[in-house]
């Protein structure tokens, strides 16, 4: 008998950017109250602890998870079943990888909802110096919220927030929260450096990652649609006979952090490529199921390749 899924809530952010209230406020609504027992996870000790007696509900089980060895399948799976609970909330340590907690959840727990705190009196700060942590948990979110909005007020605050987001993330809203608990909302527009509705979308050379990363978010946006571009030829047998990876070596934040993104492309002759060579694609776009999503996403049909010449930069970023 398959096990019951259990939808678990993750919040994120670095030590002191406000994860313990925002989890103690949410606690705090009678609305949250699913009827089911909660087991809330905390994976880093701040200097703000629980309250559990203000809760709204009862059937909270407040446990740790003391250390990133401790984040194993067996230990969540103890916690759960000790604690009877119906749903989880865990409250990440903001030093962890996402993937050691993508590694250790069971395969019944499903991530239902991602929210990111920042610290608006340290976010440059902290994005300056941990760049590919933040940014692994702004892509993983689909809210940000600023605390201590005031620090960031200004135009340029706001605009460098958003361009910070926009790196990871075209899809991960931002909401500013000063301190009388008003909230205000990101509104500054994400606009695309190419025409979608051209006939034929160029991509430009540097505007590759950020087509990349709003054709993976939000894929339906463009089928149909015919895109050129410049790319790389990456041969793999993971995407089948007659088909090939054309795309580009991507950077987040640093050299070390440079890796090959691209969609499958149908190509009768893809197998004449040479790999790493660069190609001029034109392209058709759908969305369709391909065993290199594990599910549906942008899948290519050559129309035209053509050789082109190596760019200078020979890799792009998402901003």
């Amino acid at each position: 008998m398959a096990a019951t899924e259990i939808p678990v809530y993750l919040f994120l952010g670095q030590l002191e950017s406000g994860k313990t209230t925002f989890i103690q406020e949410t606690m705090n609504d009678p609305k949250f109250d699913s009827g089911d027992k909660t087991l809330l996870l905390i994976c880093e000790e701040g200097e703000v602890e629980y309250r559990p007696e203000e809760f709204a509900f009862g059937g909270v089980t407040v446990d740790t998870i003391e250390s990133q060895a401790e984040l194993t399948p067996e230990v969540l799976e103890e916690k759960a079943k000790k604690s009877g609970a119906g749903r989880v909330l865990i409250e990440y340590n903001g030093m962890w990888p996402l993937a050691a907690l993508s590694e250790a959840l069971p395969p019944h727990w499903l991530i239902y909802q991602t929210i990111c705190t920042a610290d608006g009196t340290t976010f440059r700060t902290y994005f300056e110096n941990m760049r590919q942590l933040m940014l692994e948990k702004f892509g993983a979110s689909e809210l940000l919220v600023v605390n201590r909005a005031e620090a960031v007020s200004s135009s340029d605050d706001r605009e460098y927030i958003h361009k910070a987001v926009r790196q990871a993330s075209r899809r991960c809203d931002i909401a500013y929260e000063y301190s009388d608990g008003s909230v205000e909302y990101d509104d500054l527009p994400d606009e695309l450096p190419f025409d979608i509705e051209a006939d034929v979308i160029d991509i430009g050379d540097e505007d590759f990652g950020i087509w990349y990363l709003d054709a993976s978010e939000d894929p339906e946006k463009y089928a149909g649609k015919t895109v050129r571009f410049t790319a790389q030829v990456c041969q793999t047998p993971r995407v089948g006979q007659g088909q090939f990876v054309p795309g580009r070596f991507a950077m987040t934040c640093c050299v070390e952090d440079i890796q090959f993104v691209g969609f499958p492309c149908k190509y009768d002759d893809a197998k004449k490529l040479a790999q790493r060579s660069w190609i001029k694609l034109t392209a058709k776009v759908r969305v369709q199921f391909h065993p290199l999503f594990g599910g549906k996403g942008p899948v290519l049909t050559a129309l035209e390749v053509e050789p082109a010449k190596p760019l200078e930069q020979d890799y792009v970023t998402f901003s």
